[in-house]
């Protein structure tokens, strides 16, 4: 694993750099999640043939620092992608961002432009308002949250079998988890499903098949989204089928 230090948040942004030819793929995961822990399996199935592959736990999760005066907004978080990206003079790189992670891979490739060549997408939040977890977290205040809440969130993920999510939940910063969902509920300035239909380069969401249906895979087709269904999954596509993801996310960055 290497670290990345970001200056203006005195923190270490750290992330798995797995070397290959071409074009890299960052991966950026969801609201309490972590890239270290989802995407392994994904990344080294043989549909990527060795390709370079950066695997990024954000600020607050995972194995990268928690600073507590940052923000843990989608736009911010943004920013440490784009500083890692210019810090390693990628010239070029596809983006996957999962759920939360697709929020801040849109920012990335807003900011970006024609740097980013393909924009890929899983179950994305668009719109501002959040989903089921998001809105929980951010419908208490963050004292709460931290001292009660996160807790009892992650107890009750582990009870309803979701004990991946309940231990990468437990490892992130509770302020930071309520951050982000907080910025979830308030959306994107442009939204971010603006953005996603403004953005020039190639642009892919996938959709797990237990997800469906979903109106917006008529809404994102409309507006020129390629639409890719992972079979066998739901929304925590990189748990439920990596091999299933890591070919969709293939034939969407060839």
């Amino acid at each position: 694993m290497k670290s990345f230090y970001i200056e203006q948040s005195n923190a270490y942004l750290r992330y798995h750099d797995i070397t290959g030819p071409g074009r890299p793929c960052i991966f950026i995961h969801g609201l309490g999640c972590a890239a270290s822990c989802d995407y392994p399996q994904v990344v080294s199935d043989p549909a990527f043939h060795g390709r370079r592959m950066l695997l990024v736990d954000l600020l607050g999760s995972g194995f990268s620092d928690r600073p507590v005066e940052f923000s843990y907004t989608m736009q911010d978080q943004a920013q440490t992608i784009i500083a890692l990206i210019r810090h390693l003079e990628f010239e070029s790189v596809d983006i996957f961002g999962h759920s939360m992670g697709g929020a801040i891979a849109i920012e990335v490739a807003h900011a970006l432009g024609d740097d980013v060549q393909h924009l890929v997408l899983g179950e994305p939040n668009l719109d501002a308002g959040g989903g089921f977890f998001s809105r929980k977290m951010a419908a208490m205040p963050q004292a709460d949250f931290v001292a009660f809440g996160h807790g009892e969130l992650v107890d009750a993920s582990r009870a309803e079998g979701s004990g991946i999510w309940a231990i990468s939940l437990q490892t992130s910063a509770a302020y930071a988890v309520h951050r982000g969902a907080v910025s979830l509920i308030e959306g994107g300035s442009p939204d971010w499903r603006d953005q996603l239909y403004a953005f020039r380069g190639a642009k892919t969401v996938l959709f797990g098949a237990n997800s469906l249906p979903d109106d917006d895979t008529e809404k994102l087709a409309a507006h020129g989204v390629r639409v890719g269904i992972v079979p066998d999954a739901g929304h925590s596509m990189a748990w439920e089928n990596p091999v299933g993801l890591a070919r969709a996310i293939r034939d969407a960055i060839l």
